[in-house]
């Protein structure tokens, strides 16, 4: 009698043979619905399409010269292409917020897109149900709009086997986000288009790394780059010991907002920004460097000067060693009326749960505007652009950390360099940096400071680079005066005008009503 054979088994007891014949599951495939639209503006109609959905961006295996492109990501995007126009020399504006983890649907329809939400201001937060309205101010006027989101927000995800963990990281976000670029350069036949890229907080940090290795990797040269709310050196907002420079750059940014709350009444916004930035950058730096080499009068005096510019009680400030970390400031600014103070936007504020917390429990700017973002684009999507998914639309994930530094160990996180090489390759490439002065996440000193510190030359830093203040927080565009300044300035950057406002004006247009 013989044995009979049979088939190989593997350790879950399953036939070899069997899964080797298994179907392979189908490549992943482009889902994209265009629609069309029409904006009712001033000048007439604005018709435009509305291209929304997930690409499937791939990539060459490696250690394979000619290898056939294998699927690694699919990402999220709308693209708004306005009907009409000559496409060739008509901008494109690429925008993505940034977290790490935050979707772009902040600057989607907060600032840039033809629809934007009504989220209301601090002090009135807009109550649901929530609506959208046509937004005259969209940058689609001016130029072409694509939104995209990062891996691991809105419904951008790996593709089908691949790890999201895997573009979790500063370079790898970049390259990915420069690959859909070209991706779309190319599927559009846009490669001659004027290019522009527009990132907000982290986008910012994005936005420079991604314009430079467009660059360096494939010559492509951006006209412009918005920044809006910047972090370009991540050493000068993270508080940690022997780093002394986040409690010199947010001094300015508390009196701010410490004016923004009536701790220096009869006084203008400007007159208190610039007295608090007079003393960071002369006597403040002197005073920390001290330490223990500063005799008890001296630093009860120089405790009672800086209480008074952020409206705190020096007794406070003196016990913190004169060093005042944002948590905690708004946490104390307002304790004595039982609030606690925004840091997105420190304009805003909410009961505070616990009235001798040591720092900030939960941001009230973020609490009273996201909902309203999250309803609308939810609505939109669906309702008007006619685009569906299984999956959640991820308006702020942490799921994308711990987000990778890792060609920064033993030094800190910045994208200057980035940036500055870039000026220096691309002699073209001009820059719009916008600051709310009521920022306490990427606090305007430290953007000024790091914008200073370029290495180009100086002409380069005063014809190339523009910089513009705004009454409000991070999210400037909540602030109605604030909103429609941005969005001028973002038209004239994009077309080349000359500006219409100076940044002072800007400022004094918001001090007339601070009630807006």
């Amino acid at each position: 009698m013989t044995e009979q054979s049979r088939p190989a088994t593997t350790a879950a007891g399953t036939s070899a043979d069997a899964s080797a014949t298994a179907p392979t599951p189908a490549p992943p495939e482009d889902h994209l619905v265009t629609t069309l639209h029409s904006l009712s503006l001033p000048g007439g109609p604005l018709d435009y399409t509305a291209t929304t959905g997930t690409v499937v961006l791939k990539e060459e295996p490696e250690g394979e010269e000619y290898g056939r492109g294998a699927a690694y990501a699919e990402l999220f995007s709308v693209s708004y292409l306005a009907q009409g126009f000559e496409t060739a020399e008509r901008p494109v504006v690429f925008a993505f917020n940034g977290g790490p983890g935050a979707s772009t649907v902040w600057l989607h329809l907060g600032l840039l897109g033809p629809r934007r939400v009504d989220a209301g201001d601090a002090g009135a937060p807009a109550a649901p149900p929530h609506h959208l309205l046509d937004n005259h101010e969209t940058i689609l006027k001016d130029a072409d709009l694509v939104v995209v989101d990062a891996m691991t927000t809105g419904f951008s995800r790996p593709a089908p086997g691949q790890k999201p963990a895997r573009h979790h990281g500063l370079a790898e976000d970049r390259d990915l986000i420069t690959a859909f670029v070209i991706d779309w350069l190319t599927r559009h036949q846009r490669w001659t288009s004027p290019l522009y890229l527009a990132g907000e907080s982290y986008g910012t940090t994005r936005a420079s790394a991604v314009a430079a290795h467009l660059m360096d990797r494939y010559y492509v040269a951006i006209a412009g780059i918005a920044l809006i709310s910047p972090v370009l050196d991540f050493g000068t907002i993270r508080f940690h010991a022997g780093n002394d420079r986040p409690y010199l750059h947010y001094l300015p940014t508390y009196a701010a907002i410490a004016h923004a709350h009536g701790k220096h009444e009869d006084r203008m916004l400007q007159d208190v920004v610039d007295e608090a930035e007079a003393f960071t950058e002369q006597e403040y730096p002197a005073l920390l460097a001290a330490g223990l080499r500063l005799a008890p009068e001296q630093k009860q005096e120089a405790a009672a000067r800086i209480g008074a510019l952020i409206g705190v009680d020096p007794e406070w400030v003196e016990r913190a060693d004169l060093r005042i970390e944002h948590m905690a400031f708004l946490a104390e600014l307002q304790r004595d009326q039982g609030l606690v103070t925004g840091r997105i936007d420190g304009r805003f504020t909410a009961p505070a749960g616990n009235g001798n917390a040591p720092a900030m429990e939960t941001d009230p700017s973020i609490d009273q505007l996201a909902p309203a973002y999250t309803a609308t684009i939810n609505q939109y999507l669906r309702g008007e652009l006619d685009f569906s998914s299984d999956v959640v639309y991820e308006i702020m994930s942490g799921r994308v950390h711990p987000w990778s530094y890792k060609d920064f160990e033993n030094r800190s996180v910045e994208v200057a360099s980035d940036l500055s090489r870039l000026l220096r390759k691309s002699p073209h490439t001009k820059v719009l940096v916008s600051h709310g002065y009521h920022d306490a996440a990427t606090p305007f000193h430290a953007s000024e400071h790091v914008l200073a510190q370029l290495a180009i030359p100086r002409e380069d830093y005063s014809e190339r680079i523009r910089i513009e203040y705004y009454e409000a927080g991070h999210m400037m565009y909540c602030h109605e005066p604030s909103r429609l300044a941005l969005s001028q300035h973002l038209a004239e950057f994009v077309t080349g005008e000359e500006p219409a406002t100076t940044p002072s004006d800007s400022a004094d247009e918001a001090e007339v009503d601070p009630a807006e």
